[in-house]
């Protein structure tokens, strides 16, 4: 029996870019990766936002929450992607660590975000060939 990859998306607030990485990634992989997401420095809500321009794509994060980062799911991840979290997570051997340098999306429009989504789509797709084939 094959155990899944899993990647881990994180950024500062966990309530935009890592929360946006995660649905995508999650719904493009249609249950072949496992997904998380978390945050340096957890916000209370989701970037409202961030919430309208996913539901654009059909993608709901209105029941997700930003959820703390912990080093039980870096330890646990295949993948770590950084999302301008600094120096705040935890690097161990034999892991796969991906910063990707992107926009931060807090309090921004939602035409302002959307192309910040369309990168990290792209980004996400060349992640998943990777790790499907």
């Amino acid at each position: 029996m094959t155990t899944l990859p899993e990647v881990l998306f994180v950024c500062v607030h966990n309530a935009g870019r890592s929360q946006m990485a995660a649905a995508l990634l999650d719904h493009h992989a249609k249950g072949r990766v496992t997904v998380r997401s978390a945050g340096s420095a957890p916000a209370d809500t989701i970037n409202p936002a961030v919430v309208e321009v996913m539901n654009e794509l059909g993608l709901d994060l209105s029941k997700e929450f930003p959820k703390p980062l912990t080093t039980d799911a870096v330890q646990a991840a295949d993948v770590v992607i950084t999302m301008g979290c600094g120096d705040a997570c935890p690097v161990f051997p034999g892991k796969r660590y991906l910063d990707w340098q992107l926009d931060d999306p807090a309090d921004q429009p939602a035409e302002r975000i959307r192309p910040i989504r369309d990168d990290i789509d792209r980004r996400v797709r060349a992640l998943l060939a990777e790790l499907t084939d």
